[in-house]
């Protein structure tokens, strides 16, 4: 197996990732142009509506037509989003639709980028869970400098509004051609029943979905709500402290990560747990950060959530490998992908929930909401596995035979 065909398809995860968070860092700039606080984050929750949905249908099309159609479906769709936000400046609609497309792209590279690039590097030969470790490092590196390079070209660049998305379409253009060469690991003719076994099993259940919307829900708190609480006191800067944000959020998940593998045991979920042992401890420090409205304690919380981010998501696929049968792997990454990005609409529920409590009263209780997942997991950490991975995890097939 090529290492060109590996880098092929983790450029197009890469990219998806891109072009699905180079909105985040705007929402200032958007704020500023005169939309309401609540139009800003049901914008950043728009592509929800389109990434959910289309994390379960890519996956389970990729198991009937194959891994590398669906894939180049996905960037197409981010190239389309891209131009649809760049004609925002002739109304809301246009920026909404391209909220929605940009997420049926983030959709496929997290559900059929995944799982193309976990085929490809098991079949090269890899360790079992290279593909997965190296598909969420790509995800999570794409979501930060795409963040960051829009971030910069609308405080300094020219037409602030289109440049950044413009930007990223070149960028997807330039990526096409090399996924076109990458081959399929999805034969024809494979078995397509039975894709989501996979989420009754009692792991999934009460270790994976008590964890998995707060992979973006972190984030979210981080990098969508700080900024609009505490992003005026820095004034002019505003944007700019917003873009460091979410690029400091991703990037310590970033660095977390291999930190990931490391701590994941097969006989325990003790990384899905030591990720949410951060997590209350990230939305309390966001809490005090709101209550005395520090710029500079914002920070040391969206660090903190982007370590139990980064945590949270690799060791959230390892345990979805363990999990999964070989013909559920593309199906169960769709389900546990649109489980994470529930998270995302927390901003526009507590938008909604402000009239009722102030933020700082909020955060507290999504610290209590934290905490009573933890202590779900820790219940149920050391659930047992599937037979056949007990047997001989090591051994586990990724990859379909032929």
């Amino acid at each position: 197996m090529r290492n060109g065909s590996i880098t092929a398809v983790l450029a197009a995860i890469f990219v998806c990732a891109w072009g699905g968070n180079q909105f985040t860092p705007l929402l200032v700039m958007y704020r500023d142009a005169g939309y309401s606080a609540l139009t800003v984050n049901a914008l950043l929750g728009a592509y929800v509506v389109g990434l959910v949905p289309g994390l379960l249908l890519a996956g389970t099309s990729a198991g009937r037509f194959g891994r590398r159609p669906v894939a180049l479906a996905g960037v197409l769709a981010s190239l389309i989003a891209s131009l649809l936000l760049a004609a925002g400046t002739f109304g809301v609609g246009w920026i909404a639709a391209g909220r929605l497309v940009t997420g049926f792209g983030v959709a496929v590279a997290m559900a059929v980028g995944t799982t193309w690039a976990t085929e490809l590097c098991f079949r090269s030969g890899a360790d079992p869970g290279t593909g997965a470790r190296w598909a969420a490092l790509c995800l999570t590196a794409g979501f930060a400098l795409g963040a960051a390079v829009a971030g910069g070209l609308a405080q300094w660049g020219p037409a602030p509004m289109v440049t950044p998305y413009l930007v990223h379409a070149l960028l997807t253009l330039a990526i096409l051609p090399f996924l076109f060469r990458a081959p399929e690991t999805r034969p024809l003719g494979s078995p397509t029943r039975g894709q989501f076994g996979g989420l009754r099993h009692p792991r999934f259940r009460r270790v994976i979905m008590p964890m998995a919307p707060w992979i973006f829900g972190s984030a979210a708190v981080a990098y969508a709500i700080m900024p609009q609480l505490v992003g005026d006191r820095v004034g002019r800067w505003s944007l700019l402290y917003s873009t460091a944000l979410t690029v400091g959020t991703l990037v310590a998940g970033t660095l977390v990560q291999p930190l990931a593998k490391r701590l994941d045991r097969t006989s325990s979920a003790r990384a899905v747990l030591v990720s949410m042992m951060l997590m209350p401890l990230g939305l309390l420090v966001s809490m005090f950060a709101a209550i005395v409205r520090s710029p500079a304690l914002a920070l040391v919380a969206a660090i903190a959530l982007g370590c139990a981010y980064g945590i949270a998501l690799v060791s959230g696929l390892l345990e979805l490998q363990r999990l999964a049968a070989p013909h559920e792997l593309a199906a169960l990454t769709g389900a546990y992908y649109a489980l994470a990005y529930l998270g995302f609409l927390l901003p526009s529920l507590l938008s909604l929930l402000n009239s009722v409590a102030g933020y700082p009263v909020l955060l507290g209780g999504l610290v209590l909401v934290a905490l009573s997942g933890t202590a779900m997991i820790l219940c149920h950490s050391r659930t047992h596995l599937p037979a056949r991975v007990a047997a001989d995890v090591t051994d586990k097939e990724l990859a379909p035979a032929g």
